[in-house]
């Protein structure tokens, strides 16, 4: 770096400003300000470019004399000076009237001294510019240039970094998503049910209120997948999903938990209205699985699931034993409706 800047200063500021950096603000902010005292240029700031609606925005800024660009300030990428300058690859003028007078935005904001470099990626693709400029006329320190490259390659490896972990917290989400959801019916799947059920738990200990489990068991199923195909199998278990989704409140939990068995959790009422509420979920839900069901091409009048709904106390209850009390009801209920359909 030639003569004419203080090298040490500042490599003393960037080395306490990069490391501490968790934000492409937390960056930006200290080298708009190191690059206001290098070029001596009142205005310094970092713009981005949205090449697809041709927009170019100013991201952050620093402005300590007249002239004032603002944040936020967006302009057609066509008419700025940045675009100007990366096409003649001219860094810096000190007289933009000459060199760009047909810049509107420069003449909005009254630009007499630009200096910029782009920002790019590792790809090389253009993500913005890095800018110093003033209404006035002012020569550059020899190195200015130079040191402006370096803070526009440090925020541009900063945006990728920003990027990259962004897409990884993205497909973290995403498996995290699929891990916790029925691949063909799209509802959570039994390690998610477990996982909302013993919060519901916790919250309905702290409330001393109650939870209601109900256990759907899908009445012959095997038969439908043997007469019509596993195919129209997967059909009736997507539409019975609609239907039970259907019926869900906003506090309601719905699983599918195995084959042909799903699982509806919910907030229940205080203790003595809590075996109501089991009722009156039971018979919900059962009342929304009978009906025509459309198989593809087939067409299934089903006669209903067996369907057991209990209300538990929280108290010292894990979720895997609130399920079990729900499928001894859900059991019995099936008992009671094979003892109908034989007498």
């Amino acid at each position: 770096m030639q003569s004419g800047i203080n090298v040490d200063p500042l490599l003393a500021k960037l080395s306490t400003a990069v490391p501490a950096a968790r934000s492409l603000e937390q960056l930006t902010r200290p080298l708009l300000e190191m690059l206001g005292a290098v070029t001596g240029l009142e205005s310094t700031y970092l713009t981005v470019i949205d090449a697809d609606n041709d927009v170019q925005h100013v991201r952050y800024a620093r402005n300590t004399g007249d002239m004032t660009i603002p944040e936020g300030l967006s302009v057609p990428w066509g008419d700025t000076l940045c675009k100007r300058a990366l096409d003649e690859g001219r860094m810096y003028t000190d007289n933009v009237a000459d060199c760009w007078g047909d810049s509107e935005a420069a003449k909005a904001l009254g630009i007499q001294t630009y200096v910029s470099t782009p920002v790019r990626n590792g790809d090389g693709e253009l993500l913005g510019t890095l800018c110093a400029a003033s209404a006035q006329k002012h020569g550059l320190a020899p190195g200015a240039e130079a040191v402006l490259r370096l803070f526009s390659s440090l925020v541009g490896t900063f945006i990728e970094r920003e990027r990259l972990v962004k897409e990884l917290q993205t497909s973290n989400e995403q498996l995290r998503s699929f891990a916790m959801t029925d691949a063909l019916t799209g509802l959570p799947n039994r390690r998610a049910l477990f996982d909302e059920l013993q919060r519901m738990l916790a919250q309905a200990e702290r409330e001393h209120s109650c939870v209601l489990v109900a256990v759907i068991d899908l009445d012959g199923f095997k038969g439908i997948n043997d007469r019509y195909g596993h195919q129209s199998g997967d059909h009736f278990l997507q539409a019975m999903s609609r239907r039970l989704t259907a019926t869900l409140r906003a506090s309601d939990c719905l699983a599918r938990v195995g084959g042909d068995e799903f699982v509806l959790i919910a907030p229940g009422p205080h203790n003595d209205e809590a075996l109501t509420a089991a009722h009156a979920l039971q018979e919900r839900i059962a009342a929304a699985t009978i009906g025509r069901f459309e198989l593809g091409t087939q067409v299934l009048d089903y006669a209903g699931a067996s369907v057991g709904a209990v209300a538990v106390d929280p108290e010292g209850l894990a979720a895997d034993e609130a399920i079990r009390l729900a499928d001894a009801q859900m059991y019995e209920v099936k008992r009671t409706r094979k003892r109908s359909r034989a007498s």
